[in-house]
Parts: structure tokens; C-alpha cells; sequence
């Protein structure tokens, strides 16, 4: 045979499960958008098409659903766990499961004292508004022995309004880019972070409060870095983060630099003190790296998108 298979994988993608448990007139909403990939003992099916070893892609996204009833959803990573376990356990053709999830927040909406009379005070606790800020994410893979839990987030956008600067940097006859000692540095974060947990259930990560306390440590640095780089303020964001999560060993980031330029107003007679900007959307800078725990080796790939 002049050819053989290579890496493959099935499975059924972007299946959209919404939780809502009910404790009493308070409800709590989950919104994920979950995508299944199996991979294993599957090259007859590519050789002959014989499915002898297949187990439907419908079946995987009846099993989401099911599961969210059967389990719930405490956190995107625990439910992807229960998955991926499942799938590589019930089924022997199957040796590896990698579970993607996107989880999109919700917020409660408020009501006011004066509406609460007439719709009644419990009533407000089943309201939600989407939550913008950014879309949380996990991919959770499992081989029957070993797991890898690598969580983050995405579109996230920030901005300081001063505190940063650019200049020093090389310059040669296409130079054109004056240096700056006072400007806007906005970017949109795409961040990708590998847990060390493996296997020992008493040792898991309470992977809720470490996500917010991620988030958290990522926004002080961006907030709380001088910056003479987004390349600065990058490996600060994630060295916060590995000083202050020891569950965590990388971190990698992807920062588009949201450029902000100030517009020339001296042809209308009017000066520009650092207060009108032009908001260019592309081309921009693109600033990524991988920040390590000291000894620990770089698994993310450089490529978060195939994440």
C-alpha cells in the first residue's frame, strides 16, 4: 500500500447545551457550546469504511445532553472530565477523547423596588442578561491513563488610558513611527493556561474559583504594569499568573495591539492633548509567548486556535 493513515479523529462539534438549575424561585444558568473529538483504534473504518468500531457522532452529542442532566454542570472542566472518561472507557476501540468547551456567562438582571411590587420578589431571580466581557474556554484530553486540562479565555478586551509608552526601538529608512511617552495600549486577549493536575481526584483544582482568581491576576498585572512594551506587559500578566496559581505550570497569550493614534487636529486650529484618537482595527501588532513555570516544558501550541 503506497499510502497509511496518519492522526485522525472524529466526533461531533459545537453542540450547544443550556443548563438552568432551579433552586426554588433562584436560577443558575450554564451555556456551553461543547465539541467532542475521539480518536483510537479507527483505521478499518478509513481502509474499507467498515463503522465495525465507530460509535455514531450522534451518539457523542446525545451523550452531552445527557450528561447534563445526569451530572450537571459545576464547571466547564469538570463536565468535559466526564466525558472524556466515559467515552475512552465504555468503549474499548476508543483510546483518546479531547473535549473542547466555550462557556458563555450570564449575569442576573436587576429590579427595581418600585417593579418588585408588582411581579413579586422572587420573580427577579430567573431574569439574565449576556455577560460581554469574554468567552471562557477548556480542552480537557484523555488517554485512559493520563489527562491534560488546559483552560483560558478569549476576546477579552482591556485598556489603559496612560502609563505606556514605545520608543527606542530600531529605526531605519522606513521608520516612520514617532516614539511615544503617553499612550493608550488596548488589546484583546486570547489566553491559554495548562493545569499540572493528572489524575489524583483529591488533588483536582476547584476549577470556578480558579478561573476567576486567573482572571483576576491577568487583569491587576495589565492594570498595575508601567509599560514599555505590550511584550512587558505580556510576560508580566503571565508570570502573576504562575506566581499566584500553583495548580498552574504555562501560560500562553496571543495580544493583537489594538493601536490607538492620536489624530492631527492642527489643521482645524485645535490642539490634541492626548484626548482624540483614531481606533485602527487592522493591520495591527501581534504580540504571543509562552510564560513557564521554572523546569516545566511548553505543551500549548503555538497555534491557539487548533486548541
Amino acid at each position: 500500500m503506497p499510502t497509511i493513515l496518519g492522526q485522525n479523529q472524529y466526533g461531533k462539534a459545537e453542540n450547544r447545551v443550556v443548563k438552568i438549575t432551579r433552586d426554588g424561585a433562584t436560577h443558575h444558568i450554564k451555556d456551553l457550546n461543547v465539541s467532542v473529538a475521539l480518536s483510537g483504534d479507527m483505521e478499518e473504518v478509513h481502509y474499507s469504511g467498515s463503522n465495525a468500531n465507530v460509535l455514531p457522532t450522534d451518539t457523542t452529542k446525545n451523550t452531552v445532553f445527557a450528561f447534563a442532566k445526569e451530572y450537571g454542570i459545576e464547571s466547564a472542566e469538570q463536565f468535559g472530565i466526564h466525558l472524556a472518561r466515559h467515552f475512552v472507557t465504555s468503549q474499548e476501540p476508543i483510546r483518546q477523547a479531547r473535549i473542547r468547551i466555550e462557556e458563555y456567562a450570564w449575569e442576573r438582571i436587576e429590579t427595581s423596588d418600585a417593579n418588585s411590587r408588582f411581579i413579586g420578589a422572587d420573580e427577579v431571580k430567573h431574569s439574565f442578561v449576556r455577560k460581554g466581557q469574554e468567552i471562557r474556554l477548556t480542552q480537557i484530553t484523555y488517554d485512559g491513563e493520563r489527562w491534560e486540562v488546559v483552560s483560558g479565555l478569549k476576546d477579552l478586551v482591556v485598556m489603559n488610558s496612560t502609563n505606556s509608552e514605545f520608543w527606542g526601538y530600531v529605526k531605519d529608512k522606513y521608520t516612520t513611527l514617532p516614539e511615544a511617552y503617553d499612550r493608550i495600549l488596548a488589546t484583546q486577549v486570547s489566553g491559554r493556561w495548562r493545569f499540572n493536575w493528572t489524575d489524583d481526584e483529591q488533588k483536582m483544582p476547584h476549577w470556578e474559583k480558579s478561573y476567576e482568581q486567573t482572571k483576576k491576576h491577568m487583569l491587576q498585572a495589565f492594570a498595575e504594569t508601567y509599560s514599555l512594551s505590550l511584550q512587558q506587559t505580556l510576560y508580566q500578566m503571565g508570570a502573576r499568573i504562575i506566581n499566584n496559581r500553583s495548580e498552574i505550570d504555562e501560560v500562553r497569550f496571543s495580544l493583537p495591539n489594538k493601536h490607538h493614534f492620536l489624530v492631527d487636529l492642527e489643521p482645524f486650529g485645535l490642539k490634541n492633548d492626548n484626548e482624540v484618537y483614531f481606533a485602527a482595527d487592522r493591520p495591527y501588532g501581534l504580540i504571543e509567548a509562552t510564560i513557564l513555570r521554572d523546569g516545566c516544558e511548553a505543551r500549548i501550541p503555538v497555534d491557539m486556535t487548533n486548541l
